[in-house]
């Protein structure tokens, strides 16, 4: 069951197309104040009148972040902390899936500097607010495609050997990963961190595959199925209190052996920061 979000600030990553911007929709007609952190602001803005104009919510504001580049990430931590005094959700839905390595602006393989990185950041940066305005809620969005993910800290960025599939589906692992390993270290502290897998489901992620591969678009469900899991862990009442879980769609499942591995987790952690920076 879905609860109202009337008063309450969410901001969601990738909110322009695809799942991001029926989660938006979705949080809008709950009533939520829904900051767009996007990349292209005058895309942002289009989808934020669009939305507005269809839930009759006009407390939609459009924010600037590049989850590929640090600089970007804190620049918008620090502008959203300076303007608002809270933030009860938190959902990191951007992504991307990249046929060919390469490299983000900061140095950093795509894959994991947005998929992981960008994330892991933003999540530390916020964690003040989150805190301060607890109960409030961490929703990473993840894949099934995490099962045949692995960690490995020799080509964590794919140096040494790379497969987008596997790119991909290693950084999916990660970001699970990370998220039980940050409800770990925020429990008790009111704030709950899950992950939760969509569905496959039709996006502009695939884009970035051959047009030849692209075709697998039409045998997908629509953004708006798989925003509805995201909505309902932002917004239902009972899971208030549910912290470092997978949710598979709309039910809570197991996720891959790795996931749950204590000691890559602190491993991962660390490196993210090496490359991130410190939080604080």
């Amino acid at each position: 069951m879905r609860g109202s979000l009337e008063g309450r600030v969410c901001i969601v990553t990738g909110p322009t197309s695809g799942i991001g911007r029926e989660t938006a929709r979705g949080l809008a007609r709950l009533g939520a104040r829904v900051v767009f952190a996007c990349r292209n602001e005058i895309k942002g803005a289009a989808v934020r009148g669009e939305i507005a104009a269809d839930t009759g919510n006009p407390n939609l504001e459009v924010a600037h972040i590049d989850l590929a580049d640090p600089v970007s990430v804190r620049a918008f931590a620090a502008d959203f902390q300076a303007t608002h005094p809270r933030l009860d959700v938190l959902i990191n839905n951007a992504g991307v899936l990249a046929f060919r390595r390469r490299l983000a602006p900061n140095g950093v393989e795509s894959h994991f500097s947005v998929n992981v990185l960008g994330p892991f950041l933003l999540t530390n940066l916020l964690i003040p607010v989150l805190e301060a305005s607890a109960p409030s809620r961490v929703i990473n969005v993840g894949s099934a495609t995490h099962f045949s993910g692995h960690v490995d800290f020799d080509n964590l960025q794919g140096e040494r050997e790379y497969r987008f599939i596997r790119a991909y589906s290693n950084s999916k692992l990660e970001i699970l990963l990370l998220t039980y390993e940050l409800a770990r270290r925020l429990d008790g502290q009111g704030v709950t961190v899950n992950c939760v897998h969509p569905g496959a489901i039709r996006t502009g992620l695939y884009n970035g595959l051959p047009v030849a591969a692209r075709f697998v678009k039409f045998f997908l469900r629509s953004p708006k199925t798989g925003a509805a899991p995201i909505v309902r862990l932002a917004s239902a009442p009972e899971l208030q209190h549910v912290s470092g879980r997978y949710f598979d769609r709309l039910r809570e499942t197991r996720s891959s052996p790795e996931s749950y591995d204590v000691e890559v987790a602190a491993r991962l952690w660390s490196a993210c920061e090496a490359l991130a920076g410190p939080a604080n």
